[in-house]
């Protein structure tokens, strides 16, 4: 009932940008949150972003600084600046939505993308 599709990865040299974008398609009524986490090859899943619907965000250190994290509360969708990228950011990004409540679905519930690889070269 309810998807997140995320867009955006992709190869990138070291110094590099990408953003990353998610959408939450389906009858949704409200999200309290939405985030990035990652998660790279013999590494658990960690946190890298989040954002609630007041707009208080939360950054892991080694990203604080490079990444900025923002949301658009009416198209449910939120994104990820990356600056400065390096090689040890490579993963697969996640994306997040927390507290998800919609027709059918009830809630609140969290729901993940299906993730999007980011690569940086050095």
């Amino acid at each position: 009932q309810v998807q997140l599709v995320e867009s955006g990865g992709g190869l990138v040299q070291a110094g590099g940008s990408l953003r990353l974008s998610c959408a939450a398609s389906g009858r949704i009524f409200s999200i309290n949150a939405m985030g990035w986490y990652r998660q790279a090859p013999g590494k658990q899943r960690e946190l890298v972003a989040t954002i609630t619907g007041g707009g208080s965000t939360n950054y892991a250190d080694s990203v604080k600084g490079r990444f900025t994290i923002s949301r658009d509360n009416a198209k449910n969708t939120v994104y990820l600046q990356m600056n400065s990228l390096k090689p040890e950011d490579t993963a697969v990004y996640y994306c997040n939505a927390a507290g998800v409540t919609g027709r059918n679905i009830g809630g609140p519930y969290d729901y993940w993308g299906q993730g999007t690889q980011v690569t940086v070269s050095s």
